[in-house]
């Protein structure tokens, strides 16, 4: 699995809850099917306040975003605890989220899901990046880089997550080790 994401960063702040990440009237598209997984990008991120992100996540007519990094404060991924918001972000490309902390079932179900990375920073980096902003994320290295400044960020490593996320999920992690047969 790759190891370094860079592109431009989308912003948000403390709080993101789930309804915000993908709404309630999404919730009837079914992820295994492959139209529907599709099409649950075109929603993520879309119960964002207009008037807090006048820039959207996903430009309208879009299916996917162009922020494949996502910088969050505290508390990223609170309320429900929908699998379908991960699966979302990872739907519409996004490849890591960066907070300062996350909603437990949330973190979970990002390494539950294999979608994306969920990776912990104990910078406030929603006050030092701007949506738009060129970073990289070297998830060996445990850094995220301000590509404009060229300031280098700490992060948390991801331990034992890494591994679950990089196969792609709890069960193709659990196929991979042996714990559960492969399809045959």
């Amino acid at each position: 699995m790759q190891a370094r994401f860079t592109g431009p960063v989308y912003v948000v702040r403390d709080n993101i809850d789930t309804d915000q990440i993908i709404p309630a009237q999404f919730l009837n598209l079914v992820p295994t099917i492959a139209e529907e997984y599709e099409k649950l990008g075109a929603y993520a991120m879309h119960g964002l306040p207009d008037a807090l992100y006048p820039e959207r996540y996903i430009a309208e007519g879009s299916l996917d975003s162009r922020y494949p990094i996502v910088i969050g404060g505290r508390n990223f991924g609170c309320g429900s605890s929908r699998e379908h918001a991960p699966i979302a972000l990872g739907s519409a490309n996004c490849e890591c989220i960066v907070a300062e902390s996350y909603a437990r079932i949330f973190f979970r179900n990002c390494v539950a899901t294999g979608e994306l990375y969920p990776i912990e920073c104990p910078e406030r980096l929603c006050e030092i990046f701007k949506t738009g902003d060129l970073a990289t994320v070297d998830i060996d290295a445990n850094t995220i880089i301000h590509e404009g400044t060229g300031k280098v960020y700490p992060l948390k490593p991801l331990g034992e997550v890494r591994p679950v996320v990089d196969a792609g999920g709890i069960f193709d992690y659990a196929r991979e080790t042996g714990m559960i047969p492969k399809a045959a």
